[in-house]
């Protein structure tokens, strides 16, 4: 079932995120998906759709109110993330991806130092996940000062 169907009518953005979000970028077979929610209170009945569709949910590890959910889907799994209007992890997440998108340059930078890090890691995505956390700062404040104020970084 599509995730505007699920949880409709409480759904006022859903955002492509992530590294499969940019064309061309080295990805893990995941597709990370932001669902801006309309109304907070209905979190706890969209989390219970969720998970009587098979998704499976793992609270909000990154303690900035992005309620996060996995799938097995195929040919890629699935990471979902629940959010509020005006959440500053979502909008740093959209900041990176369109700052990404829009200048190759950072892309390709971006790409290297990832396939790198995931030699380096040997499969410990703390260690991943680190090594990645300078290059996305340096890349939200250089978009942040084009577009508005910086934004944190929490959970990229």
């Amino acid at each position: 079932m599509a995730v505007t169907t699920l949880l409709f009518p409480f759904v006022s953005e859903i955002h492509h995120i992530g590294s499969t979000a940019v064309p061309g970028l080295a990805a893990k077979p995941k597709i990370d998906i932001d669902v801006v929610v309309s109304d907070q209170r209905m979190v706890a009945e969209m989390s219970a759709r969720l998970r009587s569709a098979g998704y499976t949910f793992h609270g909000d590890p990154y303690a900035c109110n992005l309620w996060t959910f996995t799938a097995d889907t195929r040919p890629c799994g699935t990471r979902l993330y629940l959010c509020e209007t005006g959440n500053a992890a979502h909008a740093a997440r959209l900041l990176f991806r369109d700052a990404l998108r829009e200048h190759q340059d950072l892309a390709r930078r971006y790409d290297t130092l990832k396939r790198r890090l995931a030699r380096e890691a040997k499969g410990d995505w703390d260690i991943y996940t680190n090594g990645k956390r300078g290059f996305i700062n340096e890349v939200l404040a250089l978009a942040a000062t084009k577009k508005g104020p910086a934004v944190a970084s929490g959970a990229l």
